[in-house]
């Protein structure tokens, strides 16, 4: 039996946890001559099978001291660039149309067919390269990738490979881990470059036949090429969403995930310190934030079990499986695969103005100056997150999380503006505290909600002026998301959710909280303050959680000293 078939076919139907570690060791040391060979296929028949019972490298391993090991993350993004027409070719670029409507004949590699290059997409990704503070190139190049694939008329893909639009650049960007102190961490962007993108197969199940679909065919991308500067899934993640509000601040990208207008692969190694890096894993294609930080993580935990057994990771594709929560074999990459990468022969080298003069005496357009494009950044969220902190004195963690989400900057910037007197603290703790946690509730995202700018304020309004409670407000983020065309002063009456503050009804509440917590009463007599709460909690029952909070406070005190 070849040793080849029997861990690629053999093993896969046995069942899981049923092989003994002394039977394996005597068939693999008795059975066969002792040889090396042997002794590393027991140790992958027995990583494969995971055995209850500790095994051998297992039994060593716990005999020795505790080895640390590091994990290294390196990201390659691909963002579709925002333009009506694709890279090479004047084919619509818009999302979702009916299959094969968006082609050219170029982009169906009709023998004749020229490639012409896209002013506005070569515009976008200086803008995004500058951003990225990189190093722009006077003169780039366009190369041919040769592989074939079925979505892949032409046998080839046209990109940047060996002389790129721009190198050497870095991003800072913020990483906020639950439960612990809120890091920057700067990575480097070795490369950004131009490239078509390729079709779309469609596989029917059910026929067992796979159709072929165009309309992606010749997108135009920027591939983003992180170095291995990263760490953890949370960082991976965090980089992601940095890069997608630089991106969207620049209008370069949609970055709609869910569009695959943004695609993320992940190259994972884990290494003892001091030593050389280990054998990666390259996981493709993940497709959202949330599965990005959970694919590293799961890929860095997998690596690191099998290494403190004694195991040897695989140079090796693998997909991400959103349900299961775990990555996936695709296809091996011992075999470096030979692109023949080579000039494009119909494109002439990409020449780019570097200094900021005015080729035909009017305007630019003989080529395409990249001072004038550098002149022309917006600001960028890091900036945005400090101009927060210094104008309004907002906390780093606030500030953040404002400028993470545009839609809660909007709202904060416009009722700051508008409305100098409200609290810039009782601004944010709505914003964060209340209506995301009511987004996260039902599960939708900020954008999807449905409270505009006039709801947001007029609560807001509301609770500055003592007109309802934050109880009462928290109540109208429901209503109003579900009642749209009523406004919220409407449905303060129709809901009746007044804030009760007249001084006798608040009295004729405490009186009664105190004669049902007499036990808490006697408590907070007797000096402990914290009993105080049960008592203001009976008042917010009894008053249907409408009642001025703070008068309900001043009011217990002064009858308990009493």
């Amino acid at each position: 039996m070849r040793y080849d078939m029997l861990l690629d076919e053999s093993l896969p139907s046995l069942p899981e946890q049923k092989i003994p570690a002394v039977l394996c060791l005597h068939f693999f040391l008795f059975v066969f001559p002792f040889q090396l060979q042997q002794l590393k296929m027991f140790r992958k028949i027995f990583i494969f099978t995971r055995p209850n019972i500790k095994t051998f490298a297992q039994v060593q391993t716990n005999k020795l001291p505790k080895r640390k090991w590091k994990s290294v993350v390196g990201l390659e993004v691909h963002a579709q660039i925002s333009s009506e027409s694709k890279l090479f070719s004047e084919s619509p670029t818009k999302y979702g149309l009916p299959v094969n409507t968006a082609v050219s004949y170029f982009d169906a590699s009709i023998p004749g067919t020229l490639p012409v290059l896209n002013r506005k997409c070569v515009e976008s990704g200086i803008k995004t390269a500058l951003a990225l503070n990189c190093q722009v190139n006077e003169v780039s190049m366009f190369d041919r990738k040769h592989y074939f694939y079925a979505d892949l008329p032409n046998g080839y893909q046209i990109t940047q490979q060996r002389s790129a639009l721009a190198n050497n650049g870095q991003i800072t960007f913020p990483v906020i881990v639950p439960g612990k102190k809120i890091y920057y961490k700067t990575v480097r962007l070795l490369q950004l470059q131009l490239e078509q993108d390729s079709g779309k197969s469609l596989h029917d199940e059910g026929l067992k036949r796979s159709l072929i679909d165009l309309n992606r065919a010749g997108l135009p991308l920027m591939e983003l090429v992180f170095a291995p500067d990263l760490e953890t899934g949370e960082e991976a993640a965090s980089l992601v969403k940095e890069l997608i509000l630089v991106m969207r601040r620049l209008n370069t990208c949609s970055c709609k995930m869910e569009e695959g207008a943004l695609r993320v692969d992940a190259n994972i190694s884990v290494h003892e310190p001091d030593q050389r890096l280990g054998v990666r894993t390259e996981v493709k294609n993940i497709g959202s934030v949330r599965s990005l930080s959970q694919a590293v993580s799961y890929e860095i935990q997998r690596q690191l079990e099998i290494v403190a057994v004694g195991g040897d990771v695989h140079n090796e594709t693998r997909s991400w499986d959103a349900e299961k929560r775990c990555t996936l074999p695709m296809r091996d990459k011992e075999v470096l695969q030979d692109y023949r990468f080579m000039p494009e022969p119909n494109l002439p080298p990409l020449r780019l103005n570097m200094k900021d003069i005015q080729l035909d005496g009017k305007s630019h357009t003989c080529s395409i100056c990249v001072p004038l494009i550098a002149k022309d950044l917006p600001e960028l969220p890091e900036q945005t997150r400090k101009d927060l902190i210094e104008a309004y004195k907002l906390n780093t963690e606030t500030s953040i999380i404002l400028v993470n989400e545009p839609v809660l900057l909007e709202h904060f910037q416009n009722i700051v503006k508008n409305f100098p007197d409200i609290p810039k603290k009782m601004i944010t703790n709505f914003l964060i505290n209340d209506l995301m946690t009511y987004c996260n509730k039902i599960n939708i995202n900020i954008e999807e909600c449905n409270l505009t700018y006039n709801h947001i304020k007029d609560i807001l309004t509301a609770l500055y002026n003592e007109k309802i409670n934050l109880h009462s407000a928290r109540r109208l983020i429901e209503l109003a998301h579900e009642h749209l065309n009523t406004n919220v002063n409407e449905l303060i009456m129709i809901y009746d959710l007044q804030q009760i503050s007249d001084v006798e009804r608040i009295e004729n509440y405490c009186l009664q909280a105190m004669e049902t917590q007499s036990k808490a009463v006697k408590q907070y007599q007797s000096g402990k303050t914290k009993a105080l709460f049960a008592i203001v909690g009976e008042v917010a029952k009894l008053s249907n959680q409408k009642a001025n909070m703070k008068s309900v406070v001043q009011c217990l005190e002064r009858l308990l000293k009493q």
